[in-house]
This record gives C-alpha cells, structure tokens and sequence, in this order.
C-alpha cells in the first residue's frame, strides 16, 4: 500500500575561512616576504540513505540543518582547518527536490547512497598567493566564499506498516487521528471514510510507522459490497492488522463477536495470505462503559473469539491505552526489520 510521505528542510553549507594576511619578519630573514595562509573549506551538507528510518517523521518541522565553516588561514603559510561535512540520515527511497525550481537532485534508492545537496564554500586565499615579480608585498587576501544554502522538498513513497481494519463506526479513524497527525473525518455515521487515510506514528528519533486507516468493511466485500474489494487489496502489503471491534455498540442488537467473526470471513474469502497475517485484536470505545465492565466484556470477547495473539482495550476518543499498543507494534516492526535483514526487500516479501 504505497503513499507519499512529504518534508521540507533548509540546508545550509559551511562558508569558506578567511585567507591570512601575513608577513614573514624574523632576525635574519629580511626577504622573508609575505606568508599569509588559504582559508579552509567550508563543510558540505549530504543526504545519506540508511535503513531503519521508516517515514519522514523526524522533519515534519521544518528544520535547518548546517555543516561546519572552515577557519581562517594563518602565518607562515598555514591553511586554515577545513569544516566537517554534515551527512542527514533519510530513510532508503527519498526523493529530493529542490523546492525553488522543483528540479529533482537525486533518488536514494539503496542503503547508503549519498547525494551532496549543499556545496561548501571555498576558502580565501591568503596574501601569499598574491605574490608576483611586480607585487613582492601584497595586502590582498580572500575573504571566502560563503556555503551553498538550499530549501528542499523530500518525497517517500512509503508502504504503510499497520493496517486498520473493522466494521463501519469501529473507530478507526478516530484512533489514527489519536495516534498520529493525520485528521481522517470522524462521524457517528457508517462510512465516513471513503478513501485510505495515511498517519505516521511518531515513537521517538528514527523511530515511526506509518498506519493507513482503511474504510469499514461490511458482509460481501470480497464480492464488492460496500466500498468492496478495491480496499481489501490495500491490506496486502501491510506488515501487522489492528482489528478493531466497538465493544459498546449503540445498537442493541449489534454483537461484537459475531461481527468480528464476519471481518475474518471477509480476509480469508479475499485472501489466504491476508488471513493469515497478524492480526491484534482492538477492542475500542472502553470509555463508554465503567472501567471494571469495560474489562470484563473485552476478556469476554477475547474468549469468545479463541483470540490467539496480543490484544488490547483502548479508547481513540480518549486515547487510554494507544500509547501501550504503539510502543508494542514499534516493537514488533523492529524486530520483525531485524529478523529479515530490514530494507525494502524485506518490506516486498510481505506483499
């Protein structure tokens, strides 16, 4: 399930040291002449692709990132030390534009793949290469020139990680509006989303998950009913399934067993493969009833379904529990990264 992930950052490259102006005068050298050393180099500023880095979470604020400027010549013809280069780390598959003529600079398509977005500047030369038979004495020197600066447009096209899935109104999109930026529409009415709503889930540096937030299914939509099949198909490329299950319906003749019992008829009439993904159970909507029942009736449902795998009570409107339940999918994205050897081979083995 493939998106675009957007950032935007300043890069601004270190400026050229300053040339020396500088003559020699020491006890015996009386034709010493002048000595003034070259500025250093400034630093360049390079984008390197590193596996690992899911989403372009770590720039959603803008963000200046500078190299080191080099330091100014000195006497007896020392150049001056030349900054340090600056490498920011992106994640594998950024595409970087220059944001004032949109021309693009480079793909980064493998891990460790370099691109250098910011020129250093040039040192100043020192009043020693001034020097000529006509100017035995120069007083000129450089000043350096000043670093590259640039505003640049990042693009991912990212596969979204975690896949939400339930009946209309199981509260899928309000969880992704709890646990990321994304602002998917919420209402009290079946179908309000109509299309996949992308959230990146921030869990600290280098450290996020994208979570698509796929619209309700009802009975039938491996044979197209409702918004049907077209949406299933987004779900194969994700790594784990949240199955959410409103345990407080408003209908009274609504049963969250019987309805999560239809949600994995869907998967396994549109896909073995799907079906046996893994799948957590959600059990939204605690808020609505006392804590203790609240409890109670997700043990109940747990049991009910001979739920195997992690499982946990939440509520999206309050957002009691998301915390506990993203830290556990970072963690399982991680080790699951770890276990394949990461990149995005193993991100196409699970399509």
């Amino acid at each position: 399930m493939r998106f675009v992930d957007e950032a935007r950052v300043r890069v601004q490259a270190g400026n050229g040291g300053r040339g020396c102006l500088s003559f020699r005068r020491e006890k015996f050298m009386p034709f010493g002449g002048p000595d003034g050393g070259d500025g250093g180099h400034g630093g360049s500023v390079f984008l390197r692709a590193t596996l690992g880095i899911n989403t372009l979470a770590d720039f959603r604020v803008e963000r200046t990132f500078k190299a080191e400027s080099g330091e100014s010549g000195s006497g007896n013809d020392c150049t001056g030390r030349g900054g340090d280069d600056l490498y920011v780390p992106v994640p594998v598959g950024t595409i970087v534009r220059d944001s004032e003529t949109h021309e693009q600079l480079g793909d980064l398509i493998r891990d460790g793949d370099v691109l250098q977005v910011a020129q250093g500047g040039k040192g100043g030369w020192g009043n020693a290469k001034f020097k000529t038979s006509t100017n035995r004495a120069p007083r000129q020197f450089g000043p350096g020139l000043p670093g590259e600066k640039r505003l640049l447009e990042l693009e991912l096209k990212v596969i979204a990680d975690v896949g939400l899935l339930g009946l209309p109104n199981a509260g899928k999109s309000t969880l992704i509006r709890a646990v990321s930026s994304a602002r998917p529409k919420v209402a009290d009415y079946p179908f309000t989303t109509l299309h996949p709503n992308l959230g990146v889930v921030y869990c600290g540096e280098h450290r996020s998950f994208v979570m698509a937030d796929i619209p309700g299914l009802i009975e039938g939509a491996a044979e197209g009913a409702g918004l049907g099949i077209r949406f299933l198909k987004h779900l194969q490329r994700t790594r784990v399934l949240l199955h959410l299950v409103d345990i407080s319906p408003p209908d009274p003749e609504a049963d969250p067993v019987r309805d999560a019992r239809s949600i994995v008829a869907e998967l396994k009439k549109f896909s073995k493969d799907l079906a046996l993904k893994p799948r957590w159970l959600v059990l939204n909507k605690a808020d609505l009833l006392p804590q203790k029942e609240a409890e109670q009736r997700a043990k109940a449902i747990v049991r009910a379904l001979r739920h195997k795998g992690p499982w946990f009570l939440i509520s999206g409107a309050t957002g009691a529990g998301t915390k506990d339940l993203t830290e556990e999918i970072m963690r399982f994205l991680e080790a699951a990264q770890a276990e394949a050897g990461g990149g995005a081979d193993a991100v196409d083995k699970d399509g």
